[in-house]
């Protein structure tokens, strides 16, 4: 047994602990793609991410010998997982901000992910969401609803294009489907393996993507362009999704998803603090009702 998938199944961590850690590294991903954006497109920078994270888990777990899929089903739901989480999710949210959605629409469109969670686990999972659950959702969804209000109009007087708004609601259905498939089916999966398999996955739409509608450009001179790469590989591609997988190994998955009513807010903290975005007390107020849902959804 590895040492990667013994850590999973004899956890030094508790659950808080790891959610502690992964909200905020979660909530990086918005301002480093806001970091990168006027250096890199934005599904090139994707793909240079995808591949960079699934090669250094992919060696790491050839060093410590970490066991690999042992059947062609456990390489297709790694597979399937990664196209759904990483793949349309990022690429789709990347994309449409890249083509004209505002990101306060693609942040609430986003967010409804946890309430889409709540009502696909039962008939996908048959797990059951309690009704101080199902509350702590509702109090998290408008937590994270008034830390978005000042960013809703953003996007001027030109209307929401229709296109990327499809593409961005699709992203944020795939991260649903990907989490309950990921729960269903990777149960017994090795951590590292599993998660550099699901980038290969992960590269399909990404690819397809970015040949149909990127040049690939990437500013290799940009401090700022490698500072956000080298971040989203180990900070986000790594850490944080590594912290997901656990999280959705060990807990129901409607409680898991209420973490990220957590990140608008938090992401506001780490703009005001980085590109000194504005930060209203609505947006503290709602930071504090989110903690608030997710604290409640988590003693459901």
């Amino acid at each position: 047994m590895s040492s990667v998938q013994s850590s999973v199944q004899r956890p030094a961590l508790p659950s808080s602990v790891l959610a502690a850690l992964f909200v905020p590294l979660w909530s990086t991903g918005f301002v480093t793609a806001r970091l990168v954006a006027p250096h890199a497109e934005p599904l090139t920078f994707l793909g240079l991410r995808f591949v960079a994270a699934g090669a250094l888990l992919g060696l790491y777990a050839l060093w410590s010998g970490a066991s690999w899929p042992q059947s062609s089903r456990a390489w297709l739901d790694a597979l399937v997982a990664g196209f759904l989480i990483h793949g349309l999710y990022l690429g789709g949210v990347f994309w449409a901000v890249s083509h004209g959605l505002p990101s306060g629409i693609s942040a609430l469109i986003a967010g409804l992910q946890p309430l889409l969670t709540g009502l696909l686990s039962k008939p996908l999972l048959g797990e059951e969401v309690s009704g101080r659950r199902a509350l702590g959702i509702v109090i998290g969804a408008v937590g994270a609803g008034l830390t978005l209000v000042p960013k809703l109009g953003a996007g001027g007087d030109g209307g929401i294009p229709l296109l990327p708004l499809a593409v961005c609601t699709l992203g944020m259905v795939a991260i649903t489907l990907g989490t309950i498939w990921q729960k269903r089916r990777g149960r017994g999966a090795d951590l590292a393996t599993n998660t550099a398999v699901q980038y290969a996955g992960a590269m399909v739409p990404i690819v397809i993507g970015g040949l149909l509608t990127e040049s690939g450009h990437f500013d290799w001179a940009s401090a700022a362009a490698w500072t956000g790469l080298i971040w989203s590989v180990f900070g986000m591609s790594i850490g944080a999704i590594l912290l997901l997988m656990v999280l959705i190994k060990r807990g129901a998955v409607a409680q898991v998803a209420a973490l990220l009513y957590l990140v608008p807010g938090v992401s506001a903290l780490m703009a005001w603090g980085m590109f000194s975005e504005a930060l209203t007390p609505l947006q503290i107020a709602g930071l504090a009702i989110a903690a608030l849902g997710v604290a409640v959804a988590n003693k459901g």
